[in-house]
């Protein structure tokens, strides 16, 4: 979802950014892990001394407020509405699978004004990114071989994730992958 379907790096960042001071933490080491990561993975790299799973969550909590009421900038990312036209025409099933919190995505989608036919989210899965959970969950809900899959990605950690499941990847702006683009239209012409 986030720098892949919606554009929000921006307020990603700034909540990162801000959790980052809070805690004492230096926000460019953060920056360089936290995209595409559950919130909770990312707090546990960086307070490891964290003294329980209630510290750990209350942290993760705090970072994910900063982020639920930023959207001023949150748009559809480049080639969006032409991809999910493109898959619209052509009656190809797709999902969002999201290391957000419900939520969070419902606000960024929604933001963005796009209405996935089914959302996975980190809250509906025992392990995120890089796990392949999300991924397989969703090809499961949608009736389809994780290895019939295409997995979009902006972030290593959720081309991982799409690998661990037996999909195939797509990573965008250069992102190594199996099959490389520079945004989504490039994709839509390419289906």
């Amino acid at each position: 979802m986030d720098g892949t379907l919606v554009e929000s790096h921006a307020a990603v960042e700034r909540a990162w950014r801000v959790w980052s001071a809070e805690y004492g933490v230096d926000p460019d080491a953060v920056m360089i892990v936290a995209h595409g990561a559950p919130a909770g993975t990312t707090v546990r790299t960086f307070l490891p001394a964290a003294s329980s799973d209630d510290v750990v969550n209350a942290a993760a909590a705090r970072q994910l407020a900063l982020q639920y009421d930023d959207l001023s900038d949150v748009t559809p990312a480049t080639g969006a509405g032409e991809l999910l036209g493109t898959l619209a025409r052509r009656g190809l099933p797709w999902a969002v699978v999201t290391s957000a919190d419900v939520r969070l995505a419902k606000a960024r989608l929604g933001a963005a004004g796009i209405t996935p036919p089914l959302l996975v989210t980190v809250e509906d899965v025992a392990a995120g990114k890089p796990a392949p959970d999300g991924y397989l969950r969703a090809a499961a809900a949608l009736g389809v071989a994780p290895a019939d899959c295409l997995v979009v990605e902006d972030a290593e950690v959720g081309v991982r994730a799409g690998r661990a499941a037996g999909a195939r990847t797509v990573g965008l702006r250069g992102l190594p992958a199996d099959l490389t683009v520079d945004d989504l239209a490039e994709l839509a012409r390419m289906l």
